[in-house]
């Protein structure tokens, strides 16, 4: 709640009158509690997870033969009723443990110095620690990633983000409880290290999760059990030593043809791709697509540590086997 009883003693207290942007802030925050501010997160949180994968999952239900051109993975596809399904799980988890987890969270937020006074932060200073926060948070989810794809890492908690190999946006924050827990550490990170306003938080939310949808953003998809059912209906469905071949340079060439078949949507209008050493849905999804036997693409947000630690060799190598088969197919055209 701000410490000042109209706007006449806000301008006296800070020596200058308030800008327009500072105007509305004091206009709607002036006599709300900082704790009902910081609650905001569970509406955005809410809206974010409801809407923003809305887009892709018209244009799925659509079955745009248009459109199928973007996809990283064109053959598989998901029933609305399936796509309501992981909405229905999502939710439950959000309402059981993101939810709760907001709610007892703001002592920690409030000492840490996440301030919602005047004077608002200007548009630079927000956007440096956005930065900060999304690099903080994607060093530290790197590795915390790569620990859960050890043997008891994925087999008792992350191998339930595993179930969609061929993610949708829905299928972002669809984890184990404990998952959503032990990576809400580097998203809180960033906040902690270098303290902003309420409203920068608000936007660091709001962006990662964002973030996190389009790097999920498959517009088809389906869950790990109902791709290998496919197999005794006579679809081609990569087994365990296909996956493993795939995240291997050496034997990636075995299953060229099947690698190429990789399609997902995959926008090129996106405008992510223009955001230096940033994955992306294509980057990610190789990660969805091999599977539990993954050692390739760890990263949340862009492309470095994988580049650095080698964790994208396979990642590469297919990239330049998709390539390769393309420049052929082109030359058969010819």
């Amino acid at each position: 709640m701000l410490p000042y009883g109209s706007i006449g003693e806000a301008e006296a207290a800070l020596g200058r009158g308030l800008t327009f942007a500072e105007t509305l802030w004091f206009n709607y925050s002036a006599t709300k509690s900082d704790y009902f501010l910081y609650l905001h997160n569970i509406l955005f949180l809410f809206l974010i997870f409801t809407l923003v994968p809305l887009p892709l999952v018209f244009l799925e239900l659509s079955g745009s033969v248009g459109l199928d051109k973007y996809k990283i993975q064109p053959r598989v596809r998901l029933s609305f009723s399936e796509m309501l399904r992981c909405y229905k799980d999502v939710m439950w988890m959000f309402f059981f443990v993101v939810g709760p987890l907001q709610l007892v969270s703001y002592p920690t937020v409030k000492m840490i110095g996440i301030r919602t006074g005047l004077a608002l932060p200007s548009g630079w200073e927000i956007f440096m620690q956005l930065l900060v926060y999304f690099v903080i948070e994607d060093y530290t989810n790197y590795w915390i990633h790569r620990f859960l794809h050890c043997k008891w890492g994925y087999q008792k908690i992350h191998r339930v983000h595993h179930e969609y190999t061929a993610p949708i946006g829905f299928a972002a924050p669809y984890a184990h409880w404990a998952e959503i827990l032990i990576l809400g550490i580097p998203s809180f990170l960033g906040p902690a290290i270098a303290p902003g306003h309420m409203i920068t938080l608000w936007l660091w939310i709001a962006l990662r999760q964002i973030e996190a949808i389009e790097t999920h953003s498959g517009k088809s998809g389906s869950d790990e059990r109902s791709l290998r059912n496919r197999k005794f209906q006579g679809e081609v469905v990569l087994d365990d030593r296909k996956e493993a071949a795939l995240d291997s340079p050496e034997l990636s060439q075995d299953y060229g043809a099947e690698v190429g078949c990789r399609k997902r949507y995959d926008l090129p209008w996106s405008p992510t791709k223009y955001i230096p050493f940033y994955g992306g849905a294509d980057h990610h999804d190789y990660h969805h697509y091999v599977g539990g036997q993954s050692h390739s693409n760890f990263a949340s947000v862009f492309t470095y540590c994988d580049f650095l630690y080698g964790t994208d060799k396979g990642y590469r190598y297919h990239k330049k086997l998709v390539a390769k088969m393309k420049d052929d197919e082109s030359e058969k055209m010819q």
